[in-house]
Parts: C-alpha cells; sequence; structure tokens
C-alpha cells in the first residue's frame, strides 16, 4: 500500500515566541516597541520570580526621591543622560520598595557592626553615625504615607501570582481577596519586626561597654525611641548616663573606671527628659514612666546640678549684700549732720539690710509655698520649703503623670481604681507628696 504523504507538522506558539525571544537577545539595542510590548510580561516575571540580577542601592534612594529613572533589561541598560533637563519619575514597583526597606536595614547592621566590632574606644562620630542611620530608618519605617503604600504592593504582588497560577477569573478574583487580608497582616507584621530591630539596635550600640554616652548621643537615642514609640529602655539608659563605667584606653588595652552617678556633670537635660516622657505617657506605659522620673529629676545629679545654675548667683548676690549694705550707708552719713558719721552709718546699714532680708524672706517663702501649678499632685505637710524646691519638677513629673491616667473631667477625679492606678499612689506617698488631696479638689474648698 501507498504511504501517505507526511503532513508538514504546523509550528507551535511556544517555538514561535521563543523565536522571537531569541532575535531579541542577540539584539544589542532593542527597539522601543518591542521593549513596550514586553514591558507587562517582564514586569510580572520579575515581580513572581525576583530580579535576576539585583542591584545595591543606597540608602539615600530609599529615602529621598530619585532624580534619575532607569530602564533594566537583561542584557543591556539604557539611562538618562545627565544633558537632560526633563527628568522622568517612573513609580517604584512592589519589590523596590521591600528591596529598598532590605537595604536599608542591610546599612543599619553595618553601621552597628562597625561600632561592635571596633577592638578599642569607638570615636564618637561612628557612634552618632549609627544612631543617626536608626533615625533615618525610623523616619521612614514610622511615616504614615509609606505603610499604606507598602501593604498595596504586596497585594498587587500576591495577586499578581494568583493570576499566573489560576486558570479562570473567578478562581483568580478569590484568590485576590482570600490575599488582601494575609497581605496586610503580614506587612503589619513586618512593620512591626522592623521597629523592633532598629529599637534593639540603637540599644546594643549605646550599651556597648566601650562606648561613651554623651549628653548629644543620650539626645539621639531618645529622638530614635521617641520616634519609634518604645520606652521601654529609656530608663535603663538614664541610669547607665550616669553609672556606667567609664572606658580608658592604656597600651593597647582597655580599662573601666567607675564614675560618681551624684557628679552634677551626670544629670540629664530638662528637654531630654521630657521628650523620654511624653513617649512613654504616649505609649500608656506606666513603669517607663516613672522609671524615667526616678533616674532623672529624682536623682542627686539632677538637684546639684540645679543648684549649681539657679542657686549660686542668688547665694553670690546674698552673701555680697552686707558689703554693698555697708558701702550705701557709708555714703549716706555724709549726706546727715544731726549724728556723728559711725553712728549714722550703723543705723543705716541695719535699716538696709532688715529690708533686704525680710523681703527677701518673704519672697522665698511665696516661691516655695505656691501651689497654682499643681493639679492632682501636691507635697505632703511637713516637707521643708527648701526640698519642695529642689523637687518640683520630680513632682510636676508625677503630676502630669497622674494627669495622663486618671480621668480627664475634673468632677470624675478622685473615682480613679485598678492595680496601676493604686500602684501610683503608693508610689507618689512614698515621695513625701499626696495624689488627689481633699481640700485641694474641686469643690472640696470649704
Amino acid at each position: 500500500m501507498p504511504r501517505s504523504a507526511a503532513v508538514p507538522r504546523q509550528r507551535s506558539v511556544c517555538q514561535i515566541c521563543d523565536s522571537i525571544m531569541g532575535r531579541r537577545l542577540h539584539s544589542t539595542r532593542p527597539t522601543l516597541n518591542i521593549q513596550a510590548a514586553t514591558n507587562s510580561r517582564r514586569q510580572v516575571g520579575q515581580n513572581f520570580l525576583g530580579p535576576v540580577a539585583p542591584q545595591k542601592r543606597q540608602l539615600a534612594s530609599a529615602v529621598l526621591p530619585i532624580k534619575k529613572s532607569t530602564l533594566s533589561t537583561s542584557n543591556t541598560r539604557d539611562t538618562l543622560g545627565e544633558d537632560d533637563k526633563t527628568i522622568r519619575h517612573t513609580p517604584k514597583t512592589a519589590r523596590e520598595e521591600l528591596s529598598s526597606v532590605t537595604n536599608m536595614m542591610t546599612y543599619l547592621e553595618k553601621s552597628k557592626s562597625k561600632v561592635l566590632s571596633n577592638r578599642r574606644i569607638p570615636p564618637e562620630a561612628d557612634v552618632a553615625a549609627a544612631l543617626r542611620a536608626c533615625q533615618v530608618v525610623a523616619d521612614y519605617i514610622m511615616d504614615d504615607a509609606v505603610q499604606p503604600q507598602i501593604t498595596h504592593m504586596v497585594n498587587e504582588l500576591d495577586s499578581a501570582a494568583s493570576e499566573l497560577l489560576s486558570l479562570d477569573s473567578t478562581n483568580t478574583s478569590h484568590a485576590f481577596k482570600a490575599s488582601e487580608p494575609s497581605g496586610v497582616g503580614i506587612i503589619t507584621a513586618q512593620v512591626k519586626q522592623i521597629i523592633d530591630k532598629i529599637s534593639d539596635t540603637a540599644y546594643a550600640v549605646v550599651s556597648h561597654p566601650p562606648v561613651f554616652i554623651t549628653p548629644s548621643l543620650l539626645e539621639k537615642y531618645v529622638d530614635v525611641q521617641a520616634r519609634l514609640g518604645r520606652p521601654e529602655t529609656l530608663p535603663q539608659v538614664f541610669q547607665m548616663y550616669a553609672s556606667k563605667p567609664m572606658p580608658r584606653e592604656a597600651a593597647g588595652s582597655i580599662s573601666y573606671a567607675k564614675p560618681n552617678p551624684n557628679k552634677a556633670a551626670n544629670a540629664i537635660e530638662s528637654k531630654v527628659i521630657e521628650k523620654a516622657l511624653d513617649t512613654a505617657i504616649e505609649a500608656r506605659n506606666l513603669d517607663a514612666a516613672v522609671g524615667i522620673v526616678q533616674n532623672s529629676y529624682a536623682t542627686k545629679a539632677f538637684v546639684r546640678n540645679k543648684l549649681l545654675r539657679n542657686a549660686v548667683l542668688p547665694a553670690g548676690t546674698f552673701a555680697a549684700t552686707p558689703l554693698a549694705a555697708y558701702v550705701l550707708a557709708s555714703n549716706f552719713s555724709d549726706l546727715q549732720s544731726t549724728m556723728d558719721s559711725s553712728t549714722a552709718t550703723n543705723v543705716a546699714f541695719a535699716g538696709i539690710l532688715a529690708y533686704v532680708g525680710f523681703t527677701a524672706a518673704i519672697g522665698v517663702v511665696a516661691l516655695t509655698t505656691a501651689n497654682d501649678q499643681m493639679k492632682r499632685v501636691s507635697w505632703a505637710p511637713g516637707v521643708p520649703l527648701r526640698m519642695r524646691w529642689m523637687r518640683e519638677e520630680e513632682r510636676a513629673a508625677l503630676d502630669k503623670i497622674a494627669c495622663a491616667w486618671g480621668f480627664r473631667e475634673r468632677w470624675r477625679q478622685g473615682e480613679e481604681e485598678g492595680a496601676d492606678w493604686d500602684a501610683l499612689r503608693e508610689y507618689i506617698g512614698q515621695k513625701s507628696m499626696v495624689l488627689d488631696r481633699t481640700e485641694l479638689m474641686e469643690g472640696m474648698d470649704y
């Protein structure tokens, strides 16, 4: 039997695609039409399978706006020329956003390792650079406009994977709806992990034994934790600021000297304390708030620093008052002729001292007994006036905590209950203060 002629087999679509792809790969300068035609397919493939050769991005590219946009292929790279005055901005994809966060965390680790891996005493510039990197990453992560964008981009990434794996539109739409909540949950967990990582990195840098905490470094650390809303480590860092052993390098080895925590130079600035206290109040962390007050305003170093800043000039003036009064009395005695000069000098000297002394005493009593600034925390009876003046910042801070944790309505104040409130009342009582003194409450002044 004669064999039937062989029918030529029709080329498949895959071979045609392979031919087109082969011609495109052998081309050195692909045309704009081919690039535009394959743009969507290449974007989906990169989002699903990942980039073939990811490039290293600088930290500034993740925070600052991109000034030059780059179109990359597997073999060629077309970049805008420097002479172009019109800069084209392309929207970032989900992979670029997540990659930028990853690169920022890598930069954070490098800054941290630069401090921790130093066998000598790390320079203050390196420690400040590490804290500055934490601040930059914290500002980027905590931006309200960034987190929804990352969530939306991850949802688009999940929907693209579902479109490639699904066969019908019903399953595709169902997969997209099912993947949306999981994407939000993943991003929320990822952001929390990044926040924890930034906070732990900053704490690891300042708690490193060879690192000497200066006032500027402490302020940068408080700024980082305040931006992240993590006040848990602030009381411990405040304690380390005054009591951390001071590193000293000699003969290639590091020795540590125990400092004096009660020294006036170890006092923390009031603006740093207030920022840390506001962070603890916003985070609703009562233990951190009380710990911040205990390790800042309640220390002897802060009291001594306050005496040096605010009491030296009045004390010097008071000590020089008798000499100035005697000089004035001697001059006044020359203006009269009713008594001898020495008697007139003594009378004028006694009068000037009496006037200055009584007036100053009344002013001190009025200053130390004023209670208009007290809202819910006041001094217990019997506390000396000098102690009231020296510990006024401590009382004001505890008053601020009590107002933040108690009822805001004045007519409901005093009705608070709970373990935290009872612990706060007991702690305030141990500090020779009274919470919600009855005769100072509204409607109880009869």
